[in-house]
């Protein structure tokens, strides 16, 4: 049974093209797929709530309990839009959820896993951001706040985050940072690292038969639907297409 990974699907409207889409895929994945990795940005804006917060999610909320019922085990990570997942994901879910940076062992390799929003250090105006998005005080705040609040943050995030996305790239080179920082993971001990986040696909295998060094960055849900997939100990960057129109 494979194991497959996705991030930043930057889910909006159930109307949208990306999110018919993954709704499609994630159908796919029963029978064949043991377990669901999701790297975060799952949904453009997401915080903590026990009970169905935001209506327009609930097809994709459906699909991954349906996903849970048919025997696949869900693991999320959480992004820089969607965070304090763990009161309705882990109940209602079920899932295994991370509000950071994990280590984990997928048959006998050491996976390093992180959503890839701090991996730039020297991002200073993000890391306040997610300083006080993070702030386990202001999660005690969540619950108090009208779910139509979120969807229009939702809105204005999406629209600031694109523009800035553009800014950040042209500023940074994101291909660069992610082998640097993968390096030095590997030199940690870690045999794989996965990141979400850069919205840049590519795949990256170093070492020989003995010390294999994978890198993948699994680029996005938006445009590319590009996806992780781990097979029989080896992974590969795979991207879907519709076999049906959506």
């Amino acid at each position: 049974m494979r194991k497959v990974f996705l991030a930043d699907a930057h889910l909006k409207k159930p109307e949208d093209f990306n999110y018919r889409t993954l709704l499609q895929f994630l159908t796919g994945l029963k029978g064949n797929t043991d377990t669901l990795y999701i790297l975060g940005d799952l949904f453009e804006f997401w915080l903590g709530h026990d009970k169905f917060p935001f209506p327009h999610y609930r097809p994709v909320l459906e699909k991954l309990e349906e996903l849970h019922r048919s025997g696949v085990a869900i693991v999320y990570f959480e992004g820089n839009h969607d965070f304090h997942m763990g009161p309705f994901f882990e109940k209602t879910i079920h899932a295994e959820v991370y509000r950071g940076p994990e280590v984990l062992f997928l048959d006998g390799k050491k996976v390093y896993f992180c959503h890839g929003d701090q991996v730039i250090n020297a991002d200073y105006g993000y890391n306040l951001y997610r300083f006080l998005t993070h702030n386990r005080l202001l999660k005690l705040l969540f619950p108090l706040v009208p779910s139509r609040l979120p969807s229009y943050i939702a809105e204005r995030l999406g629209r600031h985050s694109k523009g800035n996305h553009s800014r950040r790239e042209r500023k940074w080179n994101y291909e660069t940072i992610i082998n640097n920082f993968a390096v030095t993971k590997f030199k940690s001990g870690c045999d794989v690292v996965i990141v979400g986040h850069f919205h840049t696909p590519f795949l990256k295998v170093t070492g020989g038969e003995n010390q294999e060094k994978s890198l993948l960055s699994l680029g996005d849900w938006v445009q590319q639907f590009s996806y992780g997939e781990w097979v029989g100990g080896k992974l590969y960057l795979r991207t879907f297409t519709p076999p049906d129109p959506v």
